[in-house]
């Protein structure tokens, strides 16, 4: 068996059983990337002989991550930006690079030498601070926009490092100056090219691949799209990264955004973590443990900096404090490209190696520490800028609602909107909570009482008058958010009622669990609506069709619960613990639960139940436990996938 091969069997088998081990103790999946990059990196299993070969597809999950990231920033949505992005994003790369560049000659590197230095730190890692807010819901807040505009900086600031680094030690007879004039000429050319195409060829192309209805040639056309928009950019001595966001940006105004996300994911996340495999791998753990103190103490320097800075810069262009705070947590971390330029830097004779290793560990180490500062970044934002929410919400707009035994709405996008008009017909008074600015901006034009901010911010909360409302509507569709939100709101007011729109079932314990007094799950509420339809044409009394629906509703939908999978049956890590299947199992003469009561088989301890038996000709719908099973039966029960696989082997086999 090639030695290649057995490398990177070990790798995927450290990276799967490092996720696995992650995900159960809840830490996020890139961690358990870095961690299996050290296990079989240089410094413990060694097992790749060249670590750079494995870069290229690394950076292949980059361009895709910059592809989805264009798609999520149309054009007009950057030009809207833009005051953001060159004003934020320039500032707060220009003043690290300065600050740090200092800092590093003070300390006796040469002028060339600081100054690469200060740009690998003024970097930040757009790979895990977008996955990281895309996995939370957080992505179009306007501290994640901030965070957002200050990257799409970067990217673009990363070109002039990758164009002038390779220059510094190089002899040439043209001036420095005049190469970086013509390779921002040859940038400008680029990007217009790649604009043009994207607005007027490629709608044409995916609207004729589109209408073939092969789904293999729509995901193929998708790759070949943005590795040749990347490759053009890479020819011309810009960064692969800036052709796949261009592409997407110019995709994102499409018809086929949501169709382009959904396609491109599997490849970006796998490419990802082999991304971040690869980061783990540059970790020498010789160079940690013998500069452990100044790694520590540069870690924290960089992060305190970078943190500042951000503040600073967001000050200047006049942002929200809580929002700017927030942000700086966001991105004060060491970027996927600092690695880059490190190994260029290296290459170059700018850097000497061990410098380059203590840069990368640093790095390393800030990333590792980044999925807990960005899932806490509100948190910390609130303790440097505590009253500021508040105050902007108190002092932005003064709400005609009645104070006490209102409604309030969390989320008013299209079900709190709709939920609003019908409170409006029966002069109930309400007041909505919603996080999208241009949402809140337009609906207080139109003199609806809503405001802007995070739900399950208790300062939002209190504004609102949690404590005296006569009850509370929760219309977005984010589970780890609204039990958050459910928390937040029994800390001011535990008998208030509190209705959960959902729109599946998968979470309806652990949201009554959590505190919510009813949960409404749009499919199974949209079932039980055809269903009293059908009832009502097929004659069946309006009592008893009220009744029925009341008493699903008490049963928490029970029987609306299951269904027989297909071959188009999506089933990933996430849903496997959510769906509920129906199986039907043939009981032959041999199985072991024939001629045993439904409560001997005892199938409680593998979380399923018996739906019916089909015995012969006759159907026993909910049989009893003491029901005995036959040669023959086919009992049809139900379960998540695991423990009905589990189920079905106990009744077959007796195992």
């Amino acid at each position: 068996m090639p030695t290649e091969f057995i490398s990177v069997l070990s790798l995927l088998v450290v990276a799967v059983i490092s996720t696995w081990c992650f995900k159960r103790i809840n830490l996020p999946p890139i961690l358990a990337y870095l961690f299996a990059g050290i296990i079989v990196g240089p410094s413990i299993l060694n097992l790749f002989d060249h670590i750079e070969e494995m870069h290229v597809l690394a950076d292949i999950g980059i361009v895709f991550l910059l592809f989805t990231l264009g798609l999520e920033f149309s054009l007009p949505k950057l030009k809207a930006m833009r005051h953001l992005v060159f004003g934020l994003g320039l500032g707060q790369m220009l003043l690290t690079t300065l600050v740090a560049a200092s800092i590093a000659y003070l300390l006796g590197f040469s002028i060339s030498a600081a100054l690469v230095i200060g740009g690998i730190i003024g970097l930040s890692s757009t790979a895990i601070v977008i996955k990281q807010t895309t996995e939370m819901g957080t992505l179009n807040t306007p501290r994640s926009q901030l965070a957002v505009s200050i990257l799409l900086f970067q990217d673009i600031a990363v070109v002039p490092f990758l164009i002038l680094i390779p220059l510094v030690n190089s002899p040439s007879d043209t001036s420095v100056a005049l190469l970086v004039v013509i390779a921002c000429v040859k940038g400008v050319v680029v990007i217009t090219s790649l604009m043009l195409i994207g607005k007027w060829v490629l709608p044409k192309l995916f609207r004729e691949i589109a209408n073939t209805r092969t789904d293999e040639l729509f995901v193929l056309t998708t790759l070949t799209v943005v590795l040749m928009a990347a490759g053009f950019t890479y020819a011309m001595g810009l960064s692969l990264a800036l052709g796949a966001f261009i592409a997407g940006m110019m995709l994102g105004e499409s018809q086929y955004k949501y169709q382009l996300e959904s396609d491109i994911r599997p490849f970006q996340d796998i490419l990802m973590g082999l991304f971040f495999v690869t980061v783990g791998m540059r970790l020498e753990l010789a160079v940690v443990f013998e500069y452990a103190g100044i790694i520590i103490i540069g870690l924290i320097a960089m992060l305190a900096l970078k943190i500042l800075i951000v503040r600073f810069c967001a000050m200047i262009v006049n942002t929200n404090a809580n929002d700017a705070w927030a942000a700086a947590f966001k991105v004060c971390q060491m970027g996927e490209f600092s690695f880059i330029l490190a190994s260029l830097a290296v290459t170059h004779t700018i850097l000497d190696p061990t410098t380059a290793s203590i840069l990368v560990s640093i790095g390393i180490l800030s990333m590792t520490l980044t999925p807990y500062l960005v899932a806490n970044s509100v948190r910390f934002a609130h303790f440097f800028a505590p009253d500021d929410t508040a105050n902007i919400i108190n002092n932005a707009q003064v709400l005609d609602v009645e104070r006490s035994g209102h409604v309030i709405i969390l989320g008013f996008a299209r079900v709190g909107q709709s939920t609003a008009r019908m409170l409006d017909m029966e002069k109930i008074s309400y007041v909505a909570v919603d996080i999208d600015p241009i949402r809140v901006q337009e609906s207080q034009m139109a003199n609806e009482p809503v405001i802007y901010g995070d739900v399950s911010n208790k300062a939002i909360l209190q504004s609102v008058n949690v404590d005296s409302a006569a009850s509370v509507i929760i219309t977005f569709d984010h589970i780890p958010k609204v039990t958050q939100c459910i928390q937040c709101i029994r800390s001011f007011n535990p008998t208030i009622p509190i209705i959960v729109r959902t729109r599946k079932d998968y979470a309806l314990e652990a949201l009554y669990n959590c505190g919510a007094t009813q949960v409404v799950p749009e499919l199974q509420e949209g079932v039980l609506m055809l269903v009293s339809q059908v009832y009502h044409y097929s004659g069946v009394p309006i009592a008893r069709i009220l009744k029925r629906i009341r008493n699903e509703r008490k049963g928490k939908y029970d029987h609306l619960h299951g269904f027989y999978p297909g071959e188009t049956t999506e089933l990933n890590y996430e849903s496997a613990d959510k769906l509920q299947f129906m199986h039907a199992i043939n009981l032959n003469r041999s199985a072991w639960a024939v001629g045993r009561t439904i409560a001997a088989c005892d199938l409680v301890k593998y979380g399923v139940h018996v739906r019916k038996i089909k015995r012969g000709n006759d159907v026993i719908q909910d049989p009893a436990l003491t029901e005995v099973l036959h040669d023959n039966d086919i009992l049809v029960i139900s379960g998540k996938p695991r423990r009905v696989e589990r189920a079905e082997r106990h009744l077959l086999d007796g195992h």
